[in-house]
């Protein structure tokens, strides 16, 4: 096959403080697209007349769409010049936005949700340009504090939704996001340095390469499959935890969206895993970030007196947890391969939210079924058998 050479073609050699922390404003105001809808699942669903047994669909559709975009989308910014790519997404995700707020029948919700994240994947190409701007010695911070932004916009989402939808109904969240992007395509059009691959290969074999990389390099394996187990338990809980502080402790959704807000401390993680990496100490991080997930859960059984704080405490536990083994998981895959990064961080992506995807798409028939105490049962579960698979191939020779 066509082999794809370094990259190199960069207005801006290095990530200056300026613009990581532009990447992570644009990267957090993107990603929050995919959450909007989150915490509003209930105001949604009967407004459209969807079933509350399909309510979840709405979160698990979006984040399908978002991996479907990783696979087919982000591969491109190995072949195709970048800044141009991340404005024509985000362009489409401004239109889909505004799709949403003027549904009123299921289907076409449920496929503009689909278009919402298939359209919101410029924050993967961000991504890989500023590892591909970072210095080896400083390449896991940077990517890093990237995450922060992105991370923060993810868990930002949620409360701002919630905010939103209390004061003026759930349609206006999706015109304030559309309006976000509209902000968000001007400051790329006119900070994003350009980015055009050296390539000589077709956008089939682009494709046909993921394949081969799949089978090329185990890391990228172990580590996409920790994480799609780690991000469908965060999925399953935050689809799910909504549903329970509605219910039965009947709080608003301004009162959630301030429950959320606390869950945005984990974000801190982000820059903690790429120090740690940086330094040298990836395996103990990961050891860590994976007991913690399953333990998260045990919270509300030290402290049943005080349910909503536990419930708080899982939620910031939980996203340490999953945000730390995320970013550890980018840094040691983009020194796989330097000229096939974006590729590598579409595999590495696409496996993630597929199981965030499934993780959505159960909340609401298992808390249904079974109310919290069962998503606490299957939420601790899914982490353990990262952990197991983590434990067990760190003992291979």
């Amino acid at each position: 096959m066509t082999s794809l050479s370094d990259p190199t073609h960069l207005n801006h050699p290095t990530m200056s403080r300026a613009m990581v922390a532009l990447f992570a404003f644009c990267c957090g105001a993107i990603v929050a697209n995919i959450y909007y809808a989150q915490p509003i699942i209930e105001l949604i669903a009967p407004d459209i007349q969807l079933s509350a047994h399909g309510a979840s669909l709405i979160v698990s559709l979006t984040q399908i769409g978002y991996a479907l975009g990783i696979f087919f989308l982000v591969p491109l910014a190995d072949l195709l010049e970048n800044r141009k790519l991340m404005l024509g997404t985000t362009l489409l995700a401004t239109v889909s936005l505004i799709g949403a707020a003027l549904s009123s029948q299921p289907s076409v919700f449920l496929i503009v949700s689909l278009l919402i994240g298939f359209s919101s994947v410029s924050v993967q190409m961000l991504i890989p340009l500023a590892a591909h701007m970072a210095s080896e010695q400083t390449r896991g911070s940077v990517v890093g504090s990237i995450m922060g932004g992105l991370l923060v916009g993810i868990l930002l989402a949620r409360p701002l939704a919630s905010v939103i939808a209390d004061h003026f109904g759930w349609r206006a969240v999706f015109y304030v996001a559309a309006a976000v992007m509209v902000a968000i395509t001007l400051i790329m059009a006119r900070t994003i340095p350009h980015r055009q691959p050296d390539h000589s290969a077709t956008y089939g074999q682009l494709l046909a390469s993921l394949g081969t990389l799949v089978r090329r390099h185990g890391p990228l394996r172990q580590r996409s499959f920790y994480q799609a187990l780690m991000f469908a338990t965060f999925s399953l809980f935050w689809t799910a935890v909504p549903l329970e502080l509605s219910r039965q402790h009947g709080l608003s959704q301004s009162q959630i969206a301030v429950f959320a807000l606390v869950g945005a401390i984990g974000a801190i993680a982000a820059p903690i895993a790429g120090r740690l990496a940086d330094a040298g100490h990836t395996r103990r991080a990961s050891l860590l970030a994976m007991v913690l997930a399953p333990v998260s859960f045990t919270t509300a059984l030290v402290h049943p007196a005080y349910s909503v704080v536990a419930l708080a405490l899982t939620g910031v536990l939980l996203d340490f947890a999953v945000q730390m083994n995320m970013v550890l998981g980018q840094r040691i895959i983009y020194g796989l391969d330097a000229n096939s990064r974006a590729r590598l961080n579409a595999l590495y992506v696409t496996s993630i939210f597929v199981g965030g995807a499934v993780g959505s798409a159960m909340a609401s028939s298992v808390y249904e079924a079974g109310g919290w105490g069962l998503v606490m049962k299957v939420g601790s579960a899914i982490p353990l058998v990262a952990l197991v698979a983590f434990l067990f191939n760190s003992r291979k020779p």
